[in-house]
């Protein structure tokens, strides 16, 4: 698995980017959205349970992200018709301000190293990278467990901080002197 200090491999994919007859897609690549931050978080398949809730949540949280430039793209291995049907059967689902990704060849799934060895579905794995493509945080879960969306901020509020952060330590607490 990539970890912290590792790049971001290089991918192009196509994503659903909204619900607008004959704009739904877009093709994406690792270089899309230069300069931000990006939030990089995958799921194990569209149409099952805990799923949607963190999708939904990175989408009722997207303006905190915006708010510090920094760009989220979901993903998983559906295809992204799957992706735009889900969407459009969801309610939660249906106003997502972020892209969905298509790994539908488990190209980024497997260079990322998150691919569930029996299952073949990418474990519920979080990734933040910096602007540079630089991986600065790396988070999986089981399949099972929902990851914490006010975490994956928090994580990010520290890292752009470019300061020594404490336990617990949230936006607007004193980071640590040497």
């Amino acid at each position: 698995m990539l970890t912290v200090g590792d790049r971001l491999p290089e991918f192009k994919l196509n994503a659903v980017v909204g619900l607008e007859k004959g704009k739904e897609f877009a093709e994406l690549t690792h270089e899309s959205f230069p300069g931000a931050w990006k939030v990089l978080f995958l799921w194990p398949m569209d149409f099952t349970f805990v799923c949607p809730t963190e999708i939904a949540e990175f989408g009722r949280r997207y303006g905190d992200f915006r708010d510090r430039e920094a760009q989220v793209l979901g993903a998983s291995t559906d295809t992204h018709f799957v992706h735009l049907a889900w969407r459009k059967d969801h309610p939660d689902l249906r106003a997502l301000p972020f892209p969905m990704l298509a790994d539908t060849k488990r190209e980024l799934s497997q260079a990322l190293g998150v691919l569930h060895q029996q299952d073949g579905v990418p474990l519920r794995a979080t990734f933040i990278v910096d602007p540079t493509g630089v991986i600065r945080h790396v988070s999986v879960n089981d399949l099972s467990v929902g990851r914490n969306v006010e975490e994956v901020l928090r994580v990010l509020d520290a890292l752009q901080t470019d300061e020594l952060c404490p336990c617990n330590w949230k936006k607007g607490d004193a980071t640590l002197e040497v």
